[in-house]
């Protein structure tokens, strides 16, 4: 057990972590979110019983994000069918915890056409996280940034 270490955030997740580099880039899926089949190049680790904001409060408690981009935290933005059919109040909740991490607040966050969203998955995700979140539309790609020596 450590000290200071977010407890949801396992042995396992936490060597991914620490093992990325400034730009690589995780995500973490909703329980809908075809996180074997996307991961197929990546390290695909289960969180199931965990929600995405309890995950994604924990690993930017230890992870900055990418200073270097205009939007290192992407969502998935919905189908055109789903507009206004489909209602995504856990995208406020995420706009709370990246404020909470990084000075630029809900301007850190982009949205990604579903396909693309897919895309970059499959081409650039070091890791993708399952969760066990039952919200839809609820992944969220996060992009690294360099830890500073005042971290």
């Amino acid at each position: 057990m450590l000290k200071g270490i977010p407890k949801i955030l396992s042995p396992e997740l936490l060597k991914v972590l620490n093992e990325m580099g400034h730009s690589d880039v995780i995500v973490i899926g909703d329980g809908n979110f075809p996180a074997e089949t996307m991961g197929k190049n990546a390290i695909v680790l289960r969180a199931d019983g965990h929600g995405v904001p309890e995950l994604l409060d924990a690993i930017l408690t230890v992870m900055p994000l990418d200073s270097y981009v205009e939007h290192p935290v992407n969502l998935m933005e919905l189908m055109p069918q789903d507009v206004g059919v489909i209602q995504t109040p856990i995208w406020d909740e995420y706009a709370k915890i990246v404020a909470k991490h990084d000075e630029r607040g809900e301007k850190a966050i982009g949205h990604l056409e579903r396909f693309q969203f897919y895309d970059e998955v499959k081409k650039n995700a070091y890791c993708v996280v399952a969760s066990g979140e039952s919200a839809v539309y609820a992944n969220v790609m996060l992009q690294k940034g360099v830890v500073k020596d005042a971290e």
